[in-house]
């Protein structure tokens, strides 16, 4: 197919603009990543801006010596893991009785869930509920509150209903319960929607860090975003610097942009896995509402 001369220049400016946002997103990456390989010289006199300057590994050596960033890490990939199964496993088991037409109150119920998904209670009386309920300072808080999302479930339940009606009638005739044909029918017909939410719930689950700080008081259960969010204030401050030990302002730098990579890079790697599932898994679950 010849395409005509509008029809490229468009092309181009599509291009364009991708790659615009393609290096809107990678410089900054590009950035701390050499702030964290350059020496604190290099970058108290501003000389650091995408490739490392005396190139050097102490921040990580500093920051991967430290048996709290390597617990904290640990810790975040033990909860990610948790998280995303069981919000699968919920998300999977409000959407599935959704599908069918002749479940009682079906629209009610979707109506009250749908509403949750604009209007919520608030901080102070979700932290009132989960103290009568005795899960602040307890790892169980940074899982059950957030158990669906209601944006995922909505994706779910129409990617189901996007599946032929006779491929559930079949095996129904063949003897199949509900719960057979959700495990023998629809779940293996489901990999891109449940590649695709699974990856949304880890790293929804993995950037978190709010729901910590508001109801965790133990250190030992921070996650990893957290643990940055109080070392990136912490070093902010000269006088709690020097306290750590990061009286070099270079020092600190480098410390801070290695601890930000550390938290980054694993999530990173999950992307290429997932990737080919992102756009069949989002909008053939967009089809139907």
């Amino acid at each position: 197919m010849i395409k005509s001369r509008g029809t490229k220049i468009g092309d181009w400016i599509i291009v364009f603009f991708c790659i615009l946002c393609i290096l809107a997103c990678l410089l900054p990456v590009l950035n701390i990543l050499a702030r964290s390989l350059s020496s604190a010289d290099a970058l108290v006199k501003g000389e650091v801006i995408l490739l490392p300057v005396d190139l050097n590994f102490d921040a990580y050596g500093m920051v991967l010596g430290d048996s709290k960033y390597t617990w904290s890490l640990l810790w975040t990939a033990i909860l990610t893991v948790i998280t995303t199964l069981w919000c699968m496993f919920m998300t999977i088991m409000c959407a599935y009785p959704l599908t069918y037409d002749n479940l009682k109150g079906q629209k009610t119920i979707t109506a009250i869930i749908i509403f949750t998904m604009y209007f919520s209670a608030g901080t102070i009386p979700t932290y009132l509920l989960l103290n009568n309920l005795h899960l602040l300072n307890n790892p169980l808080v940074l899982i059950l509150p957030n158990s669906i999302g209601v944006f995922y479930l909505i994706i779910m339940r129409s990617f189901f209903y996007g599946i032929p009606e006779s491929l559930k009638e079949s095996a129904e005739l063949d003897g199949a319960g509900p719960l057979r044909v959700l495990v023998n029918v629809y779940l293996p017909l489901s990999t891109p929607v449940l590649a695709t939410l699974a990856l949304f719930y880890a790293v929804g689950r993995w950037n978190g860090f709010s729901d910590a700080l508001m109801f965790m008081n133990d250190r030992t259960y921070y996650p990893i975003q957290l643990l940055l969010y109080n070392i990136l204030n912490s070093i902010s401050s000269i006088e709690v610097a020097t306290q750590e030990g990061f009286s070099n302002p270079g020092l600190s730098q480098t410390i801070k942009s290695a601890t930000v990579m550390f938290a980054t890079i694993p999530i990173l790697f999950i992307y290429p896995w997932l990737q080919r599932y992102f756009i069949s898994g989002v909008t053939v679950g967009a089809v139907k509402g």
